[in-house]
């Protein structure tokens, strides 16, 4: 293991060296050397070509020199810190054999501007790190929103989702449903979306009925081929184990010891959305997702089914509300910028 690290650094991972020109003003100029007495990962730490370090220059304005089990950063006091950070994070990951690819890093990146950080990812001494546990990984929240989502996940009966693509929404309500099938504590993993079409008529595509709403329900099995091998996804869909069907199917069912979730719940009627609520049966967790400001539902002029029952139930016992923004995005960074060009002022 490494030496204790400086500056209120993780114990027990590197050594983080202040030099004297590094000041408490976050304004001057900082020079910090971090030492990794782990050098099995360094290899993938630094990345080839040593690209993640460019990757984290490039984003936080610092210098990064690498030479064997040291590494001297130098920048600005705040971003000389947020790197070292983020350096002793992706080096703690990759010994515990996770991944780090550009998005993890990234992800690192925007969180380590939160004052959060450390208690979201490794927890406190009164609290367990916040995690999900699948087949294939282990999930830790890539953002202080996902820490708060993930904690209503685990609680509350029915939550909200809500805001734009690529904040991990649907992908981490799917995980926690596998993880709570895998450890037994519902029998069935219910997931729905309601079958409308983003500005494409798919009425003429060939096949039964199947054929024609699986395109709808992609991202759903994309989430799931992620969280647990495909031999088992189709086991367990087979056996009746999961269910992916249109919301449509949902009508005069009462759904008990299930977890349920609903995507792109933004494009159901309100009369849509009360049916589906109203299935919640005993020892079940409903979670709805949804970006509010992406609503096709054809006509245009119907309030959104999501809209409308989160206006009412905010507040209720049992409901969780997280709202999302660009700034939880977790994808490429563009994409954020892409969110928060479309919500701006000229949306």
């Amino acid at each position: 293991m490494a030496r204790k690290a400086h500056r209120g650094t993780s114990a027990g991972h590197a050594a983080a060296i202040a030099h004297p020109e590094d000041r408490r003003d976050a304004s001057r100029r900082a020079r910090l050397e971090v030492i990794f007495d782990e050098q099995a990962a360094l290899g993938m730490l630094f990345g080839e070509f040593d690209a993640n370090l460019v990757h984290i220059e490039n984003r936080l304005g610092v210098f990064i020199a690498a030479r064997g089990d040291r590494v001297v950063i130098e920048g600005t006091e705040d971003e000389v810190a947020r790197a070292r950070d983020v350096l002793l994070k992706m080096h703690e990951k990759l010994l515990q054999g996770e991944e780090m690819d550009a998005g993890a890093i990234e992800a690192l990146i925007a969180m380590s501007n939160e004052p959060t950080l450390e208690g979201i990812i490794t927890g406190d001494a009164k609290a367990p790190p916040i995690m999900i546990r699948t087949r294939k990984k282990t999930i830790t929240p890539r953002s202080a929103m996902q820490g708060d989502y993930m904690r209503q996940l685990a609680s509350r009966d029915i939550i909200f989702a809500l805001g734009p693509a690529g904040t991990g929404k649907t992908y981490l309500a799917v995980a926690q449903a596998v993880s709570q099938l895998i450890t037994g504590s519902v029998q069935r993993l219910i997931l729905s979306r309601p079958a409308v079409e983003a500005g494409e008529k798919l009425g003429f595509l060939p096949g039964d009925m199947k054929d024609k709403v699986d395109p709808y329900l992609r991202p759903l099995y994309d989430a799931l081929f992620d969280c647990m091998p495909p031999e088992q996804v189709e086991r367990r869909i087979a056996s009746g184990e999961i269910e992916i069907a249109p919301i449509a199917f949902m009508r005069g069912r009462t759904l008990a010891d299930a977890f349920v979730i609903l995507d792109e719940a933004q494009n159901t009627t309100r009369e849509q959305m009360k049916m589906f609520l109203t299935r919640f049966g005993q020892n079940s967790r409903m979670v709805i997702c949804g970006d509010p400001r992406q609503v096709d539902i054809p006509g245009g002029d119907r309030m959104s089914g999501l809209a409308d029952a989160v206006e009412r139930l905010e507040g209720v016992e049992g409901m969780g509300v997280t709202r999302f923004t660009a700034a939880d995005v977790v994808r490429h960074p563009i994409v954020g910028r892409i969110v928060e060009a479309y919500e701006g002022p000229n949306a």
